[in-house]
């Protein structure tokens, strides 16, 4: 197996000593770790350039660069707007629309949204998530048909959850499963490798009503976002060894 690129090997060694640092730790200058590596300044910035693109680092002109404060995961057994917990880490949330339409529904969403025409359709909204400019996820949401009027939102700068609750829906309860695949085509989207493992997590979501509103699958690079899983330990079976 080839190894990786010089400044991907000094970026991982770089991203251990992040997570042992404390926000608004000062990171050597490039000149520094440029000597203590004994490679060029340009590898190096190639290594900081990849750790500030997932947040971890912050340039300020004039003064340095410093450890970033990370975000804090999101309770998996909470969910909240994408924007409003982009805003809660003090950056800026946006959105790169890939694909909006309504469209033929695959068996699983069809299911999941309990569609029982013969041959159901579904809005379907395909999202790149970003903070600051850096891609945390590619989202694939999926709404009942009557809910074509999602099309015509802006759907770059606006909160779908905002707009259901302008139309009377609230998302109200729904449940989670979380696996890990494989970037593949979504690679470049995210601006990973295609064999970079992602956090998947496929919730669905239902209204006021316990009527299917939602299903999404969402697909993040882990090195940019956490969940944070909570649960209770049973205890073993009588006459058995754990």
């Amino acid at each position: 197996m080839a190894k990786a690129p010089l400044y991907v090997r000094i970026e991982r060694e770089l991203r251990t000593r992040l997570a042992r640092a404390k926000p608004g730790d000062v990171v050597p200058a490039e000149s520094v770790l440029a000597e203590e590596f004994g490679v060029a300044r340009m590898t190096i910035r190639a290594a900081l350039n990849a750790l500030e693109s997932d947040g971890l680092i912050e340039r300020i002109q004039g003064r340095g660069t410093f450890v970033r404060q990370r975000p804090e995961p999101r309770a998996a057994g909470t969910l909240m707007s994408f924007q409003d917990q982009v805003r809660s880490w003090g950056r800026i949330p946006s959105s790169r629309l890939v694909e909006a339409e309504v469209r033929e529904a695959s068996a699983d969403e069809a299911a999941a949204l309990q569609l029982t025409a013969a041959a159901p359709r579904v809005i379907s909204i395909v999202r790149v998530r970003l903070a600051d400019e850096t891609p945390l996820a590619v989202e694939y949401a999926c709404f009942p048909p009557d809910l074509d009027g999602l099309l015509e939102l802006d759907l770059e700068t606006g909160s779908l959850h905002r707009a259901l609750h302008d139309r009377g829906l609230r998302p109200t309860l729904g449940s989670s499963r979380l696996t890990a695949q494989r970037a593949g085509t979504d690679g470049d989207r995210l601006l990973v490798p295609a064999d970079e493992p992602l956090l998947v997590e496929t919730r669905l979501i239902v209204d006021q009503h316990s009527a299917p509103l939602e299903y999404t699958v969402s697909r993040y690079v882990g090195e940019r976002y956490e969940l944070l899983v909570t649960f209770d330990v049973q205890p073993p079976r009588t006459g058995e060894t754990r």
